[in-house]
This record gives structure tokens, sequence and C-alpha cells, in this order.
């Protein structure tokens, strides 16, 4: 964490200076805003997290409810959004209150009788070494406690207005603020009033039934499964052994459940297959007692039992896969002729199952994906035309999704011995390790992702996937740490130069070179896109990895780029070299030529492009593509 370079400061460094709009911000909703985001869900939260450190923008988050969620449905979260945690400033906390998912137990009926259930398998979670970062499950209100904390302490100061209720849009051909939303108050001694508010953006977060996405014509398509799952969270007395550890239960003819620890030692939940849902049931299965729900509970896990002292909350669905025609306003006819005004998000453009805990994480990069774009289109730093990426990268993922879901419900409501293979459900969850962990996500060619042809220069950070972390010694302090770690969501673009192999400071090295070119070429995006008046990296995290043991390193032979002036006292920050050593070797780890290379990481932590140290023009030529100069 940065902080003292604007002068001693005292107090909790994660609350920074209100900025812009986040000074003296008004109580009620002014009438023009530059974003209005409809729903306060884990995707919204996430965005006014994000938008909240582009402070000189006017965000509003409105939502029916009358105050924060006191009972999250969600709970699963990915190792991927524990990495995007991290970045918003809060991984330690929330992994210190969660449950920490280390391995899946697989129960199956007894071959020698069938009536019985008995454990077959156990899978670790992360047998891959996808991620540094743990499988978690934690109560969805909470997640939402904390993106609405970081959005209040950043200096935007974005906060939720409660209690407002999204009814309709319009958006008109032209004009400063062409959205035009009418709210009604939904809370209040004023309940019913109608009001509007002028927006040149609008993200509608507000879930499955999306008021928002009528609003632009867009519909959900796809198909329910005709099976239904009762879901109680309880406290209960349980002699089954596994009731700490998640687990996947096929019973011999009663269902099939997952089980779910839960925060706090004491707390699980239970999916309860209630079996196939005729085709005009009409919603009757969602009035399911939860007595019932419980007795079938008891007959999957026989000849275990559990005996239920409170229901913390609890609901029935119906599995279905649909995902929304279009995630913003542009007809597909229209997508090269006008930018997007109106954008879909979580919910509101992809619903599926709850078993593979992948909703809400989806949903939250969805926001990340969206949050930086509308920043930099706002600032004046991108084209409108960074706003389509956002539709054509995120409809992949949740197809993608909606697939990866079909297959795994399927799979958890057939009866074991329906299956070829006995081993068929943990075979496909270990296979599917990478997306069950969101990491499988691979953004294509676009003016914001590079192509392949360097990718062999560092073949441990794909093009178009999350940066993988490694550790690396920050020379300044000799201190072993993770290098994306240090990716903070405040709307940067990384730029690591990994150097070559000659020694630091020997003059006509492609590093020395390519840091001489970035530092004061025209052409350098550094100079080119870098706003005057601004820190020397407010647009761009420049940091250098040496291939050398950090003892072998001196701060003095580090290029100036790498040393960059901050805040209104010009003092320098020495905290962008780093090496080998203690061990460490991330040339090794993540494939990285010794002949060095340059990888750009976008703002949401995904490698943009990889590069050699002699590629002047072609990083050039990638930034051009999508920022706008900032200098004459």
């Amino acid at each position: 964490m940065e902080f003292h370079h604007h002068g001693y400061e005292s107090t909790d460094p994660r609350v920074r200076p209100a900025e812009g709009a986040g000074v003296d911000r008004p109580a009620e909703i002014p009438d023009e805003v530059d974003v209005l985001i409809v729903g306060a869900g884990p995707a919204a939260m996430l965005l006014a997290a994000q938008l909240s450190r582009f402070p000189e923008l006017a965000v509003r988050i409105v939502e029916r409810r009358d105050g924060r969620l006191p009972v999250g449905q969600a709970d699963g979260i990915q190792a991927r959004t524990v990495e995007t945690f991290q970045a918003f400033g809060f991984a330690e906390r929330i992994i210190a209150e969660a449950y920490r998912i280390t391995e899946t137990a697989f129960w199956k009926p007894d071959p020698a009788n069938p009536s019985r259930i008995v454990r077959t398998a156990r899978t670790p979670d992360d047998a891959q070494g996808l991620s540094e970062f743990p499988h978690l499950v934690v109560n969805q209100a909470r997640v939402l406690d904390y993106f609405a904390e970081a959005a209040a302490n950043a200096p935007g100061r974005v906060a939720p207005d409660w209690g407002w209720e999204f009814v309709d849009l319009e958006i008109a051909e032209a004009g400063s603020h062409p959205v035009t939303a009418t709210l009604r108050r939904s809370a209040g001694a004023d309940a019913g009033a109608l009001r509007t508010v002028r927006a040149k953006y609008l993200v509608g977060g507000d879930g499955a039934r999306s008021r928002v996405r009528a609003s632009i014509g867009r519909r959900l398509e796809g198909d329910a499964a005709f099976h239904a799952w009762g879901v109680l969270d309880v406290l209960a007395n349980t002699d089954f052994p596994d009731v700490r550890t998640k687990s996947a239960v096929q019973s011999h003819d009663g269902g099939n459940i997952l089980l779910i620890p839960r925060e706090g030692g004491y707390l699980f939940r239970l999916y309860v297959d209630l079996g196939e849902v005729a085709e005009d049931d009409d919603g009757a299965v969602r009035q399911t007692p939860v007595d019932e729900i419980i007795a079938r509970a008891n007959t999957i896990l026989h000849p275990y039992s559990v005996d239920v002292k409170s229901v913390a909350w609890h609901s029935v669905y119906e599995v279905g896969h649909r995902l929304a025609d279009g995630l913003d306003d542009v007809p597909a006819e229209l997508a090269s002729t006008r930018a997007p005004r109106v954008f879909l998000m979580g919910d509101a453009c992809h619903t599926h199952s709850a078993k593979a805990g992948q909703g809400m994480n989806v949903s939250m990069q969805d926001g990340f994906n969206l949050g930086w774009k509308l920043g930099y289109v706002l600032r004046g730093q991108s084209p409108q035309s960074l706003l389509a990426t956002y539709a054509a990268e995120r409809s992949v993922t949740a197809r993608d999704l909606i697939e990866f879901d079909r297959v795994w419900s399927t799979l958890m409501a057939t009866p074991a011995e329906e299956m070829e293979d006995p081993t068929e459900l943990e075979r496909f969850y270990v296979a599917g390790a990478e997306f069950s962990n969101g990491f499988k996500t691979e953004y294509l060619p676009s003016m914001i992702v590079g192509g392949a042809e360097h990718q062999g220069l560092a073949t441990g950070f794909p093009v178009g996937k999350r940066f993988k972390s490694a550790e690396v010694v920050r020379r300044s302090d000799a201190n072993p740490l993770h290098l994306g770690h240090l990716h903070e969501a405040d709307g940067r673009w990384r730029v690591y130069a990994f150097a070559d192999a000659a020694a630091p400071g020997t003059a006509g090295s492609p590093l020395e070179e390519w840091a001489a070119w970035l530092a004061g070429d025209p052409a350098s995006p550094l100079v080119r896109c870098t706003p005057a008046g601004t820190d020397d990296d407010a647009v761009f995290d420049v940091k250098v990895v040496y291939q050398q043991d950090y003892t072998e390193v001196e701060l003095g032979d580090a290029p100036a780029v790498f040393k960059p002036s901050k805040g209104p006292f010009g003092l320098v920050d020495l905290d962008k070299v780093f090496a080998g050593g203690h061990g460490t070797d991330i040339f090794a780890e993540r494939g990285i030529s010794r002949d060095g290379a340059v990888v750009v990481v976008r703002p949401d932590m995904y490698v943009a492009a990889v590069l050699p140290l002699t590629a002047h023009d072609e990083l050039a030529e990638f930034f051009a593509a999508h920022l706008l100069p900032q200098r004459g």
C-alpha cells in the first residue's frame, strides 16, 4: 500500500482523500450523472468500487431495497475472485472470516448395500497449482459489504442510493447525457414518487428479472432442465463424517446432495435434489416445505442423518440455462455505427444453476471488465469504440459458463448407477478445475488484446488470460513478494519489463534502450498518453524484473523510467525494481526468455501483449489503437 507521498498521514491509509465528485458528494441524486448503475449486487458493487477510483466522474448506484442485503444467496468464491479482492485491498480480511475449501469428498451407494452411501474419493481443490489464493465460501452479503467499503473509501466516495427502483429508460440520438432513466421511490415517506435522471451511460446489474434488460429490448434465451433443487443453510447436528468438507453425494434412489460448509464453523449449505419437474408444474415445486426438503436430505444421506436446529435461509429453484441475446443496447446490425450507452451485467444477462459456484464470480468479472473501460472513455483517454469490447469479451465467457453449468448440473442430478463410468462426476470436477477456479477465460485478439506472435518469450503469461503471479524480490527492501499482488484496481495499465541477461546498467543493452525510448520518445505511450501535471505513473505502472539475484542489482543502475516521481513533492518511487533471490526465479517459473520480454497487463489483470524488448514500434502501435494522446 502506497501513502505519505502527498504528506504525512496518521489515519487509516485505506481511506483516501476525497477528490472530484467525491468532494461534498450530494445526498440527493443529481439530475445528470456520468454513470447510473441499477442494482447493488456483486457486479454492480464491484463496478462502483472501480469507478470510485475515477473521482472526476459523477457515479450513482440505485437499489430498490431500503438497505444492505442481510442474507446473501451466493456463497462460493473462486480463487480468481480472491485475486480480484486482493486488487481492491481486502483479500486478507475476507480470507480470515471465510471457509476455505481444500478438497471435495465424493460419496456413492455402497456396492454391498446400495441403500447406504460410502465415501469413494477425495479430490484436492487445486491440484494443478492454478493460484496461490484459496477457494472460499463466504456470505454474499459480506462480499457486498467489502466492495461498499472500497467504493466509499476511494476518492470518488460512491455509495448506494437505497430505496430507488428503476422503471424504464429512453435513449436519445444526441446530447451529452442521452440516457434518461425513470426511477420510482420504493421506500421512505415519499414511496411511489417518480423522478428522472439523465446519464451518459447506464449499467443494469438488476438481476434475472432485469427491467433494464427489458427496457433495451433484450431477452434471455435458453431452456429449463425441469429439475428442481431445494437449498438450505442450516445449523444442525449430524453424524455425516464430511459435514465440514465440501461433498458431492449420489444416492441409489433418493437423489443427490451437494454439501457446502459455511464460514464460522457451524453453518452448512445443502443443495438437495427434489427430482424431475413436470412441464406443467407452473412453479408449484417452489412451494416445497422445508420439512420435506430436510426429509429428502436424510433419505439421501442414509445411514447418516441430519438433525436441523435452525434454518438460516432456504429456497427452491428449477435449473435453467439462459443467456441474453446481447449485453448492450446496440443491435448487431448497428454494431459498427454507434457505441453502446446501456450495458447488462451478471444475472441480468446470464442465469444458470447455483451448484457450480460460478454466478457471483462471473458477474463480478463482468463489472471488472466494464469499469475501467467506462472510466477511460469518460476521461477522454480512450475512444468510445473501446466500450464495444465489453459485450464482445464477456458474451463469450457467459456462453462458456452456461455450457459448463449445463454439464455439471446434469451430472449432479444423475444417479451413480446410470453413469457409464462411476467416477465420471469427480473426473469432470477435476478436469474442469481451471474453469471452476475462474481461470479459463481467454479474451480474443482485439484493440486491447494483442496477437500471440511473440508468446514464446513468456509462455507462462498467455495473451488474453489473467496474469498468473509469481514471486520476485523487491530490490528496495529485499522483500520477497508476489508481483501480481501489487496490481491494484486503480485503472492503470501494468507494463512489466523482464530484463535481458546483461548486468544492470549495461549501456546499449536491450533493456536500457527500451527504457530510454519509453521515457523520452514522442511515440512512446508513456510520453504520449500521460496527462500533463499528473504523476509519472498515472496511466502506466512500469516495473522492471532483473534476472540477477537482488544482491547484484543496485537501484542506481536501474533506468529512471522505473523510478517515477510522485506527488506534490516529486518523491522518487523506489519500489518498482525487482530481481531474483530467496529461491525465486520468475523467468524459469513463467517461461520468460533470457533475452528479455515486455508483458503488458490490462487494468482488469488480463495479459494484453507479450513483446520483445526491441519491439518499440509494436508497443507504440498497440497502445495507439485504444489510448488517445493526452499531450500536443
